[in-house]
């Protein structure tokens, strides 16, 4: 089968935006290491913050699926290791004990401000234009 110019024009676009999240993305990992983050640690820690903004706020980790480019048991394993470093607790739903809660502690709050900065000058080299 012959490929036609738009296809290979949609594999370029492709390609490009995959090299741009890799490149972004090991530029955020840089940057945190140093704090013990990589870019999907943040980017949970990023996404607890904004949806449980007030401290011992819940959120369920079933909202967190999809919106982080992690399979469920990978973001599972993630957050296991964010409790094992103190930044998050878990705990089990009531109403559906398959369900599980996360929430961010004050040690995961205070980092997460830490580095909010450094994660968003690193998008702004990458993204900013």
């Amino acid at each position: 089968m012959a490929v036609n110019a738009a296809d290979t024009r949609l594999e370029e676009q492709w390609r490009d935006i995959l090299a741009v999240h890799a490149r972004t993305m090991c530029e955020i990992d840089r940057e945190l290491h140093p704090h013990g983050l990589g870019a999907s640690d943040f980017e949970v820690l990023d996404l607890l913050a904004t949806e449980t903004p007030a401290e011992g706020d819940l959120c369920r980790v079933q909202n967190l699926v999809g919106r982080v480019h992690l399979s469920q048991s990978a973001l599972s394993r993630l957050i296991g290791r964010l409790e094992k470093d103190g930044l998050v607790e878990r705990s089990v739903c009531v109403e559906d004990r398959r369900g599980v809660w996360v929430a961010l502690t004050r040690k995961g709050r205070d980092l997460h401000a830490e580095v909010l900065p450094l994660q968003r000058r690193a998008l702004e080299r990458m993204l900013g234009g």
